[in-house]
């Protein structure tokens, strides 16, 4: 079992970009049941220990999807220099999806030059002539979670179809421990085979966070896992590909995280 700090910092060996694998998303509801008036607060933001704030989730569009299907913004949203706070009126009966919406960030570029790796996150950088480049793209970013309000329902589960997403098969608000939590890994609206989605029970105060179950979807983009312990849990999965011709960059690294909580 390896630290999740272990875990990042190896990936950003390979990629060549550690801050663009250090600081983990998430939006996080303060309880995943509404308080009285049917009212819950989240925190949005850029961490390194689970939960711990240091950079603000911003420059994306944070988005409600209602019991009727209805995609809304939440009632109120603050930001402050290392959260974002937002809070939202629940009315009807049923489960809601709350997603920052897709962030496009920094922009990387990894590169070697007279024999020494060096990295840039100018985004008018140019490369050296004599230099080699080893990676170049840009951070696309999108975390989630579900609250709900009276019984689950289905509703706020289907896919978006665009970037990267967890299209879940059991119910994210109806987990309990020793029964199979089940979900599909989604790239455009299609199934991402042989990808790694981690799992990490989140423990409160815990300076080494360390991966539950290390999964890897099947053929058909499915992952599967079984909680032995009951506790707020996120799943993380990163994917870099081909971005639009469109894009600045010739490559996109996307980050999808959601945050679930397992019950007894």
């Amino acid at each position: 079992m390896f630290s999740f700090n272990r875990i990042i910092l190896a990936s950003a060996l390979v990629s060549g970009a550690f801050m663009a694998q250090a600081h983990v998303p998430y939006i996080q509801p303060a309880s995943f049941e509404p308080i009285r008036g049917g009212w819950v607060s989240l925190d949005a933001a850029f961490a390194e220990r689970f939960f711990i704030p240091e950079l603000a989730f911003n420059d994306s569009e944070f988005s409600v999807l209602t019991p009727t299907g209805a995609k809304v913004k939440p009632s109120l949203m603050q930001y402050s220099h290392t959260r974002t706070m937002a809070e939202h009126q629940l009315t009807d009966d049923g489960t809601y999806r709350f997603s920052t919406g897709l962030r496009y960030g920094a922009i990387f570029h990894t590169y070697e030059y007279n024999g020494e790796r060096k990295s840039s996150r100018d985004a008018d950088f140019v490369l050296p002539k004599g230099a080699k480049s080893l990676a170049h793209f840009q951070a696309v970013t999108r975390a989630e979670t579900y609250v709900s309000k009276g019984a689950p329902d289905h509703r706020a589960l289907t896919p978006s179809g665009e970037a990267l997403e967890l299209e879940f098969l059991s119910h994210p608000n109806d987990l309990y421990t020793d029964s199979q939590v089940r979900a599909r890994l989604l790239f455009n609206g299609k199934p991402l085979a042989q990808q790694t989605v981690s799992t990490y029970l989140v423990v409160a105060g815990a300076n080494d966070e360390k991966v539950t179950h290390q999964l890897t979807t099947d053929a058909a983009g499915i992952l599967s896992f079984t909680p032995e312990q009951a506790g707020t849990y996120l799943l993380l999965s990163r994917y870099r590909t081909d971005a639009p011709a469109s894009a600045k960059v010739p490559q996109y690294s996307y980050s999808y995280s959601v945050v679930l909580e397992v019950t007894q």
